[in-house]
């Protein structure tokens, strides 16, 4: 495939999650702001919209065009040919601002939304949303054309460029840096662009470029960037320095008065949705197809992508310590990250 051709193929695939992409910097606190607005006039249509959910034959799902949801295809091509156990209705959005008020308001049941945002969703409604699973762990790495990076430690003194200020790739990174002893305002210069495609244009340019890139685009810049190499994984140096959390990106949440009048197709999802997650990571070259059928990456860069982008199902108790433990880090790094305050114990969904 032709590098133009990979490029034009991953830009499909922009990263809601991210707020570092074509959403601007801040999506997540303008998706996190919009939801504020949406609870505020949720309260006079609460009545409509519970009764709307309880009539509906269908679980409303909406994701996110990216590794969030990548997870869900196989539900979602079971749910199309009469196979699942529940009914579903689907909707892929570009950004976590166009699903959250919809959640809020009671159009929606359950979303995939960035792990950040749920403790902020939970915060602005006063917890009416619970979190359901753990879907993505984290999807992004540090990368060059070069040979320079082999350790965290060989940060010091570079600039970096990366997408995601404000988000949860700069909390991560800033994370890992600390804990490592470097100052991230002090011993490196961190360079925030817009796109993840800016910094591949980058890298095809000059050389000895060092960068922290999500997937799928670490996939796109191997195949059109001369010597590039992955060089850390952001994921793995958390997990090196904080073993009682994870690194994680992505979370799909649910209303809780939808969860509490719906136990049994509740269950039955989370059951579903284990084995979609599983067949995406088991079966990569069938999960690529249908990411693309569903619009949500195209197959060629689905196959490349998918077995780095981390997807997994974590729920229960290990979701409650993973998660938990994550909230905290970025409450320590920033408090507004996660709403301001940490959220209760009762965000966390138990069967």
């Amino acid at each position: 495939m032709k590098k133009h051709t990979v490029l034009a193929l991953a830009a499909t695939l922009c990263l809601s999650l991210f707020s570092g992409c074509s959403n601007g910097s801040n999506s997540q606190s303008s998706a996190a702001t919009s939801a504020a607005s949406s609870a505020a006039t949720s309260a006079a249509s609460s009545a409509a919209a519970s009764s709307a959910a309880a009539g509906s034959s269908a679980i409303r799902i909406a994701g996110l065009k990216g590794p969030t949801s990548m997870g869900l295809v196989k539900l979602m091509n079971d749910n199309e040919e009469g196979k699942s156990k529940n009914k579903y209705e689907f909707t892929m959005a570009g950004a976590a601002d166009e699903i959250t008020p919809k959640l809020i308001k009671g159009e929606l049941d359950m979303a995939a939304v960035p792990a950040n945002l749920a403790s902020v969703l939970y915060s602005k409604t006063e917890g009416k949303v619970e979190v359901l699973a753990v879907n993505t762990l984290g999807v992004t790495y540090i990368v060059e054309n070069g040979t320079s990076i082999n350790s965290v430690a060989d940060l010091k003194g570079k600039t970096v460029y990366g997408t995601g200020k404000g988000s949860i790739p700069e909390y991560a990174l800033r994370f890992v840096l600390k804990k490592n002893g470097i100052d991230p305002d002090k011993d490196l210069k961190l360079e925030w662009k817009s796109e993840p495609t800016e910094i591949v244009a980058l890298m095809k340019q000059q050389k000895d470029v060092v960068a922290m890139l999500p997937q799928p685009y670490v996939t796109v810049a191997a195949g059109s960037v001369d010597n590039f190499r992955e060089a850390l994984s952001v994921t793995e140096e958390w997990s090196k320095q904080d073993k009682e959390s994870k690194f994680i990106t992505g979370v799909l949440v649910a209303r809780k008065d939808f969860v509490e009048k719906n136990k049994d197709a509740v269950k039955a999802f989370m059951e579903e949705y284990e084995a979609s997650i599983k067949y995406a990571n088991d079966d990569v070259d069938s999960a690529a197809k249908l990411c693309e059928k569903y619009d949500i990456v195209k197959e060629a860069v689905a196959k490349k992508a998918l077995p780095k982008c981390n997807i997994t199902f974590i729920a229960g108790d290990e979701m409650k310590t993973a998660l938990s433990g994550f909230y905290k880090a970025l409450f320590d790094l920033a408090p507004e990250s996660v709403g301001g305050a940490l959220p209760n114990e009762d965000i966390y969904y138990k069967q």
